[in-house]
């Protein structure tokens, strides 16, 4: 066991010497991208492309304003580009705090723009027949 820790130390000392950092958490004040990749639904993705532009939208700007994340943007693969997502909508935010308010700073937004809890359940309920969520990437910039 001492013997593998002492390895390890030096593995990690030489690695150093020769000018190789090691990895660093990002720092605090560090911008981060949150990454939410969607699938549309068979036949739905105009469809979800009109939600995003008449129901996310109008929250997201509700959120921004209010601090929760910088800037949003919602791409589409380019004609012809083979992915496993439809829809990609990355959130630049200050820093790490701040992805980790995201979700609860967008449903501060939600429930400001649809102050009705019955609307908000329905457009819960239309997005979800529409697309499926693919995956989550929380990204760093790099420095």
């Amino acid at each position: 066991m001492i013997r593998s820790l002492v390895v390890v130390v030096v593995v990690v000392l030489s690695l150093i010497e020769v000018g190789h950092a090691l990895p660093q958490a990002p720092a605090s004040g560090s911008a981060v991208f949150v990454a939410y990749y969607w699938r549309a639904k068979p036949g739905q993705a105009e469809a979800y492309g009109s939600y995003i532009k008449t129901v996310a939208e109008p929250i997201d700007e509700s959120a921004r304003r209010a601090g929760v994340f910088e800037e949003v943007r919602t791409v589409t693969p380019a004609p012809g580009t083979t992915t496993d997502w439809t829809h990609l909508r990355i959130f630049r935010l200050k820093n790490a705090a701040a992805a980790e308010a995201l979700g609860a700073g967008l449903d501060a937004a939600t429930a400001r723009v649809v102050p009705d809890e019955a609307q908000r359940k329905a457009n819960g309920e239309r997005s979800g027949g529409m697309r499926d969520l693919v995956r989550r990437e929380v990204w760093t910039e790099l420095h």
